[in-house]
């Protein structure tokens, strides 16, 4: 998806609230949220006069064609070199993602009176509040995601293995136009999952028990998350109860979705149920978190997110679950866009429990 100037004068406005007279940009999904650029070698300098993006030979040619609001200018082989010499004042630069050579580099060539400036998360903050184009985006990348898991649950689940079928899910989005996952797919029946990031096994998927699936599609470099947990036939009265328990936290968060909603208070909603279930210790991962050009981005919903809000135009992931060591998990997750009214949900699929045979 093209990037826009409006991205850059927004950027120039916190490059002033933090009094830096430039921001230097080396993470590369923060490169292609500003530029359009989606290369592997690529950087930006940031300034209230001029945007300058500059990358190798081998990307000349993609920069024409997909930079935009930025110059686009060709470097040598020594990439941080021909950076530092268009820094200026109060550089800023992204402490969590410049490799320590990397900013020996910047100090040794930086011009005099140069002061390099831990400036890390401006970009991020940006990227945090989805514009129109990038909320349409994300609908469609959930929306492919959803029909490929339909597909693929049309075939049944027992006596397949969960990698045949993680592998086929993955497959049947890539069919359907994904670039490809948003992360590596999870399939994992019984007492796997319990494990909240189970590995697909080559193990038989049995009947009458709890699966859960946990699956995404990039699409225009945009990324989806959704998580169901589904039946493959009858269930035991703590299996339901588990279910329904998580169904029941998960649809009270989404209500409390909703711009100015405290990050740590709607964490709460979720585990305070949970909890009071007597299953506090089997939820130990945070309610949620931010979703775009990565599947995983700011904001947090934790019970250790600072006094942060929820604003309108974040995406955010609501997936509490229950976790039982050696019998079962579950786990419900949908991905919603947060509005002043509330949290449109992006995902169809049903969460009242599904029977797959």
């Amino acid at each position: 998806m093209s990037a826009d100037g409006a991205r850059g004068d927004r950027l120039v406005e916190l490059l002033r609230e933090r009094e830096l007279d430039c921001l230097l940009v080396t993470d590369l999904v923060n490169v292609r949220y500003l530029t359009g650029f989606t290369g592997t070698n690529g950087a930006c300098v940031v300034t209230s006069q001029e945007r300058l993006f500059l990358t190798d030979f081998r990307y000349v040619e993609q920069a024409a064609g997909q930079v935009r609001g930025f110059e686009a200018l060709p470097a040598g082989r020594d990439l941080a070199a021909d950076l530092a010499i268009r820094l200026r004042g109060r550089a800023g630069f992204d402490d969590a993602n410049l490799s320590v050579r990397t900013h020996a580099k910047l100090l040794e060539k930086v011009g005099a009176g140069v002061e390099l400036v831990a400036a890390g998360g401006l970009v991020e903050r940006l990227r945090g509040v989805k514009d129109r184009a990038e909320l349409a985006a994300i609908a469609a990348a959930s929306q492919l995601a959803t029909a490929a898991l339909e597909r693929v649950l049309e075939r049944g689940l027992a006596g397949r293995t969960e990698r045949t079928v993680a592998l086929e899910l993955e497959s049947e989005m890539r069919l359907a136009g994904a670039q490809d996952p948003s992360f590596p797919s999870i399939v994992a029946a019984g007492a796997h999952g319990a494990l909240p990031h189970a590995v697909p096994r080559e193990a038989e998927i049995p009947r009458d028990t709890l699966v859960v699936i946990d699956w995404g599609a990039r699409l225009g470099g945009y990324c989806s998350d959704c998580t169901r947990t589904v039946a493959t036939g009858d269930l035991s009265g703590s299996a339901l109860e588990a279910y329904e328990l998580v169904r029941h936290a998960q649809e009270r968060a989404l209500e409390a979705v909703r711009a100015g909603a405290g990050c740590r208070a709607v964490d709460a909603v979720a585990r305070d149920l949970i909890e009071q279930a007597g299953h506090g210790e089997h939820f130990g991962h945070g309610l949620g978190h931010g979703v775009g050009l990565e599947v995983h981005e700011e904001p947090r919903l934790t019970k250790q997110a600072d006094d942060g809000e929820l604003a309108a135009g974040n995406v955010v992931s609501v997936e509490p679950g229950v976790y039982l060591p050696g019998e079962l998990g579950v786990r419900i997750e949908d991905l919603v866009a947060v509005t002043t009214e509330g949290a449109d949900v992006f995902t169809s699929f049903p969460k009242t429990l599904v029977t797959v045979d």
